[in-house]
């Protein structure tokens, strides 16, 4: 990692903040390196049973550096498979995606192009209504490449996502809930983020992780294999002594104690 990126995990809550502020956190050489080795941090940090993503500053993330590219690009290879089944720059989004625990993104600000693809790379997105979005690449002659088209998919009507892409116009937060691209609309995203992850944090850690491994898994399944893949999870966290002690925690009325 580098000091773009900080990770403070507190409570099995990791606050993962993009630290370019002066910049309003846009994606350059430095920046996808630093996201990148973030998330991989994390894919095997125990204790860690969610994740807040957000922005420093003003912005989560105004995009690409645009004075990075025009003085000689980003330095990255997109034509390898580098990461897995991605690269470097399609890993930003798709690590948050991939981590075995539930992300959250609080977006707010200016949420432009890779920063938008970042943060729907996340479980779910909290924002406050006066941010702006944009699928900002049209307008610089690029098509989205970090990852949008393979996590939009699955939230945003086709025709609204086309005329975002092809026109490259600005919407709200508000307009973000209400096409897909966002969960809910708050004030404070950041503050409603945390409360949700402590909400995550506070239960069975191993069925957490296997209920975003059916949502990540089932997408492209067919009915049969998805009832095979539920009873496979379940047959995995069942009766193990992190479930039993939910049920007891419940029915004695007091907080639970789980092991990760």
């Amino acid at each position: 990692m580098n000091d773009r990126v900080s990770i403070t995990i507190e409570n099995h809550v990791a606050d993962v903040r993009l630290n370019r502020p002066d910049k309003m956190n846009a994606l350059h050489g430095a920046m996808f390196e630093g996201i990148v080795a973030a998330g991989e941090r994390l894919m095997d940090e125990k204790g860690v049973r969610a994740v807040v993503l957000s922005g420093e500053g003003r912005a989560f993330c105004a995009g690409l550096d645009m004075a990075s590219m025009a003085s000689g690009g980003s330095g990255m290879e997109i034509r390898g498979r580098t990461h897995g089944t991605s690269n470097i720059v399609q890993k930003v989004a798709m690590v948050w995606r991939e981590l075995p625990m539930p992300v959250i993104a609080a977006v707010h600000g200016i949420c432009f192009g890779g920063g938008l693809q970042i943060a729907s790379g996340a479980d779910m997105r909290i924002i406050s209504p006066e941010t702006r979005l944009s699928i900002m690449e049209m307008k610089w002659g690029l098509v989205p490449d970090m990852g949008g088209y393979a996590l939009w998919r699955r939230n945003v009507r086709e025709d609204v996502l086309r005329r975002l892409t092809y026109t490259h116009a600005e919407f709200n937060g508000r307009e973000a809930v209400e096409w897909g691209f966002a969960t809910e609309v708050q004030d404070a995203p950041l503050a409603r983020a945390m409360e949700i992850a402590a909400i995550i944090a506070d239960r069975n850690p191993e069925a957490m992780r296997e209920a975003k491994g059916l949502f990540n898994a089932t997408i492209d399944m067919d009915e049969a294999d998805v009832l095979q893949a539920e009873s496979d999870a379940q047959l995995r966290v069942i009766r193990r002594p992190n479930q039993i002690e939910a049920v007891r925690s419940q029915m004695e009325k007091r907080s639970a104690t789980f092991e990760d």
